[in-house]
């Protein structure tokens, strides 16, 4: 775990966001604290995220996702080494089934 963001304003920045109650409240409280591009870009990584957990190749994920080579080696960086929060998320969704809902 990367201790370099663990703060008392990092903490309540975390503890705001496990009070949100659905979709539409993330959505608001998202659009609120980020602007359009920073909630973009992390939108992007986590279906890159998504792509290199289902074992997509880096040409179909450029394709798709119109994600950078960069942005795409630094994902596979987390998920290789990270702090396993991607594979976490994925378990807790259902991976294998439809998450675009």
């Amino acid at each position: 775990m990367n201790l370099k963001i663990h703060d008392k304003d990092v903490n309540f920045l975390c503890d705001a966001v496990l009070q949100l109650r659905d979709r539409e409240e993330c959505q608001r409280f998202f659009e609120d604290v980020c602007t359009i591009s920073e909630i973009k870009a992390m939108a992007q990584r986590m279906a890159v995220a998504r792509m290199l957990y289902r074992k997509a190749v880096y040409t179909d994920i450029v394709n798709e996702t119109g994600a950078s080579t960069a942005t795409i080696s630094r994902v596979n960086r987390a998920l290789q080494y990270g702090c396993d929060a991607y594979t976490m998320l994925f378990e807790r969704l259902g991976e294998g089934e439809d998450l675009d809902s």
